[in-house]
């Protein structure tokens, strides 16, 4: 549909929104426009009357209505209303998300049912520690090149979200696993010569491959809970707060433009002895 088309055309190359967040604005709008709703003349009863009728979260609520609200906002810029039918709906509150954690005993247990008597076992057991050890992203595991292990040093460079650099202490048990893994690591393809991480044709891994794997060694390890690569970025540092690391210093590591970011790392830490405070007390 022509609004839909030109409505995107505005996210991606106006407001220069990644392919990601226009996909799922898109989404939404799509949606609302399936069920009926007219954007030109729909009121601001009809928006909270759709929204009302979709049983989702209050955090899947408030995306919702970011994307009507970004959608009204184009067509008054575009003269094809005269208002925003979203101005005056409050936005659900909805309580900080906080991510799945693992306890060290669930990340040894993970990290100790690898199969290291293939190349394949080794690197995943190096994959592991290295998402763990280092605090990274999938992604930035993926992209890892020889070229930016300082192992003897004890670090990284790690290139991350908008080609940032930063430098990450590597400790001798991930060190050990990486070395281990080079020792037996699969002849490259042609012009992967410096990637870390190759999968069996000698090409760069795939993310999708290191969810899997994660999935599957958290599967034979017996842990129930609902992880990823990020969980184990997640772990790694909660971890270090609950050890005493600065939080500055812990931010720094995991590459957070902000101090806020990083700040959810230590309600975790709060839940966790809140928890224990409650199990225990008389009144809790």
């Amino acid at each position: 549909m022509a609004l839909l088309d030109d409505y995107k055309y505005f996210l991606s190359l106006e407001k220069g929104m990644s392919r990601n967040t226009v996909s799922s604005y898109c989404s939404d709008v799509e949606d609302f426009l399936s069920r009926g709703n007219d954007p030109l003349s729909v009121t601001q009863e009809g928006i909270i009357s759709y929204l009302s009728s979709r049983e989702i979260s209050k955090r899947s609520q408030a995306r919702l209505l970011s994307s009507l609200r970004s959608l009204f906002g184009y067509l008054v810029m575009e003269n094809l209303r005269k208002d925003n039918p979203c101005d005056g709906i409050e936005t659900p509150k909805i309580g900080r998300y906080l991510p799945e954690v693992l306890s060290v005993e669930e990340v040894e247990a993970v990290l100790d049912s690898v199969n290291t008597s293939t190349w394949s076992g080794l690197r995943d057991r190096a994959i592991l520690e290295v998402l763990y050890g280092c605090g990274l992203r999938v992604g930035e595991v993926t992209t890892l090149k020889i070229s930016d292990l300082f192992l003897g040093e004890g670090f990284v460079r790690v290139i991350g979200k908008g080609n940032k650099q930063r430098i990450v202490p590597i400790g001798e048990i991930a060190t050990s696993a990486v070395n281990a893994y080079l020792s037996e690591r699969i002849a490259p393809q042609e012009g992967y010569d410096d990637v870390l991480f190759l999968n069996k044709y000698g090409k760069p891994l795939s993310r999708i491959s290191v969810f899997n794997m994660v999935k599957t060694q958290a599967m034979l390890a017996g842990i129930h809970k609902e992880i990823s690569p990020h969980t184990f970025r997640h772990s790694f540092a909660t971890h270090l707060i609950e050890n005493g690391a600065d939080l500055r210093v812990v931010q720094e590591m995991l590459g957070h433009e902000s101090i806020l970011t990083t700040e959810i790392y230590t309600h975790i830490e709060s839940s966790t002895w809140q928890k224990a405070v409650m199990d225990h007390h008389p009144r809790g």
